[in-house]
């Protein structure tokens, strides 16, 4: 029996992640209360993608039952990523099956690599670097921190969440900045600032907090295909940091 817990600061826009039983899966989770009033998506749609977590933790735990095997799927806006180490390309396979049919689920970036599961030193590591990333964010002034979900996998930073291109460029660039950051991964939908504007004004233009419960037609989501492993495009190492930032298409 494997049991590790790990609880990351609300202030900074994270849940709390568990590990347990003889089967390593993380479930991850928007914070409640303060953050949601900024958050682009409807409250039906972040009800959603809490559910596809837990349904994907527990189908992980019926389904992959392996030492072998650590797993996480963070969704955003029914888009569901999902990360994590299994040892062979059958269980990978099977895991995004898994997530694909799940209710709700839009489409799955796969980001599983095959290989043996990080060391609870390196789940460490990648949680205070996702608390990095997140106050980086929040310190910035020119961008909306609580409208991006930030997780992060073996020094590679995902970042998810219904963005500007002008947000998307300058959330990327903070997160490039950030010390022990190798590599950072573009999940964004990027809808266009006339866009951003309109939804605006349909909730009273009050700052960003328009929700989004899908993509509007403007919105050029940046993920692969469904249930395919995402491909570099135009990686390039960030200025100053050496991070390479890969968009997802």
């Amino acid at each position: 029996m494997f049991v590790r817990t790990a609880v990351i600061a609300v202030a900074l826009g994270s849940g709390a992640t568990l590990l347990t039983g003889c089967f390593p899966v993380v479930a991850t989770s928007m914070v409640a209360g303060a953050l949601a009033i900024t958050d682009r998506r409807t409250a039906g749609a972040q009800a959603e993608d809490t559910a596809i977590e837990i349904k994907a933790f527990n189908r992980f735990r019926e389904r992959l039952k392996s030492e072998q095997i650590s797993l996480t799927v963070t969704s955003f806006n029914r888009i569901a990523l999902l990360t994590g180490y299994v040892p062979n390309e059958q269980a990978r396979a099977e895991a995004v099956q898994l997530v694909q049919s799940i209710d709700n689920v839009r489409s799955v970036i796969n980001e599983v690599a095959i290989g043996p599961a990080p060391s609870v030193r390196a789940f460490g590591v990648d949680t205070v670097l996702t608390a990095r990333v997140k106050a980086s964010l929040l310190e910035a002034k020119d961008v909306q921190a609580n409208v991006i979900k930030v997780y992060t996998d073996a020094s590679t930073v995902y970042l998810m969440g219904v963005v500007t291109d002008r947000e998307a460029k300058r959330a990327t660039d903070i997160a490039s900045r950030v010390t022990g950051v190798r590599r950072v991964i573009r999940a964004f939908e990027v809808i266009s600032e006339e866009e951003l504007a309109r939804i605006q004004l349909q909730t009273g233009g009050v700052g960003n907090t328009a929700p989004v419960s899908a993509p509007p037609p403007s919105a050029r989501p940046l993920s692969a295909s469904p249930a395919t492993p995402a491909a570099p495009s135009a990686a390039a190492p960030a200025a100053e940091t050496g991070a390479v930032v890969t968009p997802i298409r």
